[in-house]
């Protein structure tokens, strides 16, 4: 399995995708599971997001009865998420650079702590802006909770499941960078966000699983 890498890629569309544009599964597995900050949990979200994504395609494709959109939909969330991924994993980079930062001075403390309050709250809304595509993500399946889908409604429920669950990790990576920033105003602004994406994935999750313990 190949990843996607850089905005707008399409590989699973475009056979002659740049080889150096791509990674594979095992090396992405390979990187998380090593001992450097990057990847971390908001990637791995992005990923299991895309893999949701990829789902509700599936059962879109098959059922005969989906909206005619829900494909493209689907489609389209796919390759923005993994660009997310990457996303995250520049955010929290700009993070570990500024935190190298030297502190001999007090201009360099300052400028220390003002990069580190600008890479911590992009490090924030990386994992938030993820979250919300992980909310269409939902937003899709919702749709297909509409429709009969016989044995694929285990699969409906599936991508249900993956997609909160993803959307729950990005919410741990948002608050914990909140946990270190000093600005309050942006602080309670994604925090509001946040809290909203979570509300209403919850709602449709919920959904998702009364359809499927239904006989």
């Amino acid at each position: 399995m190949l990843l996607l890498q850089g905005k707008g890629s399409r590989a699973f569309r475009n056979h002659l995708a740049n080889p150096s544009s791509v990674e594979s599964l095992d090396a992405y597995l390979e990187r998380l599971a090593s001992d450097a900050p990057t990847p971390g949990g908001g990637s791995a979200a992005a990923l299991v997001g895309a893999v949701a994504a990829a789902l509700v395609a599936m059962v879109a494709r098959i059922a005969k009865s989906a909206p005619n959109d829900v494909v493209a939909q689907a489609d389209s969330l796919r390759p923005k998420l993994l660009d997310a991924r990457s996303q995250d994993e520049e955010a929290y980079a700009a993070v570990v650079a500024a935190q190298a930062l030297p502190k001999s001075t007090p201009d360099e403390r300052a400028t220390r702590a003002r990069l580190v309050e600008d890479a911590l709250a992009g490090a924030a809304c990386a994992p938030l802006q993820t979250a919300a595509l992980l909310l269409e993500v939902l937003g899709l399946v919702d749709r297909l909770l509409t429709i009969s889908m016989g044995a694929l409604e285990s699969d409906v429920a599936s991508a249900a499941e993956f997609a909160f669950a993803a959307l729950t990790a990005c919410g741990y990576n948002v608050r914990v960078n909140h946990r270190y920033m000093r600005d309050e105003m942006t602080i309670r602004r994604q925090a509001l966000e946040l809290v909203r994406y979570e509300a209403e994935g919850g709602r449709i999750v919920s959904r998702a699983r009364r359809a499927a313990a239904k006989d």
